[in-house]
């Protein structure tokens, strides 16, 4: 099994604490998105990738792609530590969580719309910063909301154990922290990246613990 990552992506960080979570050997292609104007470029990925996103996965002989899809393939592949819970309505909630980050916070802020956004629009760096902020505020706030108002939040999104949702939060937060955002007023989303951080499928999944980091 091999995954076609970058330290630094959140989509490719999501998938890592999947794997990791299910206790499954994959092996590491690194894929840097920057140097040389990206290798996600470069013909023999696209081949493998048109879209030239990370993360791919390599699986008996398939190529998987976009994070959300991979995650939901290994989940109903390997039996082991679900990423869902059993229950329709469980489901449905941990999918909203999921994707509230994934489909309405990250696709506003991750490289290619900053590169389009200094590029292209010619936007100042300055605007940029306030741009990523905004759009990270407004769906973070919405999953704090969330989490507070159902029972069924637990140490970790939902219940006792970390699944899809949280694998989805920890690296949204990772990019939160990185770009300045203030935290104080998420106490729910702090307390539960605090209880996925202490375990070893996400420490061993932090960008800074890849083999690419820089």
């Amino acid at each position: 099994m091999v995954l076609h990552t970058y330290w630094r992506s959140s989509a490719a960080y999501r998938v890592r604490i999947g794997l990791n979570l299910k206790g499954l050997v994959w092996q590491g292609h690194a894929v840097h998105l920057v140097r040389g104007g990206g290798e996600q470029h470069r013909d023999s990925y696209h081949r493998l990738n048109p879209q030239e996103l990370v993360p791919t996965l390599q699986h008996r002989g398939q190529v998987l792609t976009q994070s959300m899809a991979i995650l939901e393939y290994l989940d109903e592949v390997f039996a082991d530590h679900a990423l869902l819970p059993a229950d329709p309505s469980g489901r449905a909630r941990v999918r909203a969580l999921a994707q509230l980050v994934a489909c309405d916070i990250h696709p506003l802020n991750n490289l290619r719309v900053m590169q389009y956004l200094e590029g292209p629009l010619q936007l100042a760096a300055d605007a940029r910063t306030q741009w990523t902020l905004h759009w990270m505020a407004e769906g973070l706030s919405a999953m704090e909301t969330m989490l507070a108002a159902n029972p069924d939040t637990g140490t970790f999104c939902h219940g006792v154990r970390p699944g899809l949702a949280d694998a989805c939060l920890v690296p949204q937060l990772y990019n939160a922290h990185r770009f300045g955002l203030d935290l104080a007023g998420y106490p729910i989303l702090r307390r539960i990246e605090a209880a996925c951080l202490a375990l070893p499928a996400f420490d061993a999944a932090r960008p800074e613990n890849q083999p690419d980091a820089a």
